[in-house]
């Protein structure tokens, strides 16, 4: 992220946002919220895959948000280059996250690609 300011930051905060509001059971969630709740099953098994010592009810409901939108990016949406993705959710990770949230944000998602990349 070069810019906060940046109109596909921002939209990701908000995605982001309804992520978080939907594992709190609020209903008002933009369309491209409700493409990545449709594939939320095989999104939380590939973190589940990259991340096999933090179950997905273990994971912080903050940073499983983060990771939720930057999987269905990587591995469902395929529009932006994989490492734009993984520098958009570590910047997430570090406004929204605790002081960790990056780190296993980055780590969880190049274990994803490494993955991709060996199938």
């Amino acid at each position: 992220m070069k810019n906060p300011l940046d109109p596909r930051h921002k939209k990701r905060q908000k995605l982001v946002e309804d992520l978080f509001k939907v594992e709190f059971h609020r209903q008002r969630v933009s369309n491209e919220t409700k493409l990545i709740i449709e594939n939320k099953d095989f999104i939380d098994k590939s973190i589940e895959k990259s991340a096999p010592e933090f179950p997905i009810e273990k994971i912080n409901r903050v940073d499983l948000a983060i990771l939720r939108l930057a999987v269905y990016e990587l591995l469902i949406e395929k529009i932006n280059p994989p490492k734009v993705i993984v520098d958009e959710a570590v910047e997430l990770a570090k406004e929204y996250g605790g002081d960790t949230s990056p780190a296993f944000i980055n780590g969880v998602l190049g274990n994803i690609i490494d993955y991709g990349k060996n199938s």
